[in-house]
């Protein structure tokens, strides 16, 4: 990805390269000619054949540049390398953008034989099930046991009548950040009082407020 001034765009593949990466992930600057032959696009589509300013200029003029990257064709030298940080390892999206607030689905075209946690959200989410109304989406959450229940009950109230906020207040200092991340997510589709403080308490969490645009100091 090119340098953005957004931070969380600019290392927004880190949480996705976790799911397959173990360990942490360190974020590693280069800087290459102008002129060099690279290729750009969004993954699963065919990319582009251009120059490194000419990517750069492209994912820079999106309006949405998630999921896009940038390939060079060659080995790079550790004299291209300009900086090596830390970054957090929970930036960015885990699946595919966007996709906090929607049912998994299941089906073999979405989610591949073999993916991990593959078999576990099959089971939780058999094709042809119905969607539960809201009053059960709430009574999953109140006797949810793990992190991984909370964050799929989360989701799913996205597609449903959210109503009062409160009834999420409980969340805001949940130990998970996964929790404490889907859940400003969640948060963003409501309205009200109760909603504003909510999603203003978690904008002081960095982690939980990630998924928003910060500016990288650099």
């Amino acid at each position: 990805m090119p340098v953005l001034g957004s931070f969380s765009l600019t290392y927004q593949w880190v949480r996705e390269l976790r799911r397959w990466h173990p360990g942490v992930l360190a974020g590693v600057q280069l800087r290459i000619a102008d002129d060099e032959p690279v290729t750009v696009g969004r993954y699963g589509v065919e990319p582009r054949r251009v120059t490194a300013a000419e990517a750069v200029a492209v994912v820079r003029g999106l309006d949405d540049p998630r999921g896009w990257e940038v390939f060079v064709p060659r080995a790079l030298t550790a004299g291209e390398v300009r900086r090596v940080r830390q970054v957090p390892q929970g930036v960015g999206w885990r699946y595919k953008p966007d996709a906090h607030g929607r049912r998994p689905c299941p089906c073999p075209s979405c989610l591949g034989r073999g993916e991990w946690g593959a078999a576990r959200l099959r089971r939780r989410f058999p094709i042809g099930s119905p969607r539960p109304t809201k009053p059960q989406l709430m009574t999953l959450l109140r006797d949810a046991a793990t992190a991984d229940e909370i964050i799929d009950a989360l989701m799913m109230l996205g597609a449903r009548r959210r109503g009062d906020a409160q009834e999420l207040a409980y969340l805001v200092e949940h130990p998970d950040p996964e929790v404490r991340e889907t859940l400003a997510e969640t948060l963003e589709s409501y309205r009200g009082r109760a909603a504003r403080v909510l999603r203003a308490q978690l904008e002081q969490d960095p982690v939980a407020a990630d998924h928003h645009d910060r500016a990288e100091l650099r």
